[in-house]
């Protein structure tokens, strides 16, 4: 049997402590962060990269363009206004929630829909925005560009009628 004993002052101790807690804490903020990747209806929200980008959308119907119209970085607010109040209600329908990510600074990647019931593959006129925080789509919605165009979820509608609900119920 070994006895091993360190002489204890208190900077020697002081500075473990520190040492411990700044681990501590770094451990905490890694695991803390709530980064989706794949939900209870076994949809992955990986994103990071091209393929996981269109391997997303394409889980809900979508077909679109593989390079996208648009790439930016796009900053959550710390305090949402009711445009972003009302954005996020869209989140929360599809089962995200960008509040948990405010202040954070993510990108919006944006792709060119080719298969939007009523439009024609090259009409230009839809577009699928998601939101990317670390590899992970945090948000996001399926838009129209045109004039009173239209902004609804992910889901794709299963007729044009169930296409013009949500149209209507997206302006509102």
């Amino acid at each position: 049997m070994f006895v091993f004993s360190l002489k204890a002052n208190k900077k020697r101790l002081l500075i473990i402590l520190v040492i411990l807690a700044a681990v501590l804490a770094v451990v905490f903020l890694a695991v803390s962060r709530d980064k989706p990747v794949v939900n209870s209806s076994g949809i992955s929200y990986r994103a990071s990269n091209e393929q996981e980008r269109i391997a997303f959308l394409s889980q809900f119907g979508w077909d679109v363009n593989e390079d996208p119209v648009s790439v930016e970085e796009v900053v959550i607010p710390a305090q949402f206004d009711e445009v972003y109040s009302k954005y996020n209600q869209i989140q929360l329908t599809q089962g995200l929630d960008l509040s948990k990510y405010a202040g954070q600074t993510a990108k919006k990647w944006t792709y060119e829909v080719r298969n939007y019931p009523g439009y024609a593959a090259d009409s230009n006129c839809i577009r699928a925005n998601i939101i990317v925080y670390q590899g992970a789509v945090i948000g996001g919605d399926i838009s129209s560009v045109e004039q009173g165009g239209f902004m609804q979820s992910f889901d794709y509608p299963q007729n044009q009628t169930q296409s013009i609900s949500k149209n209507n119920q997206s302006a509102e």
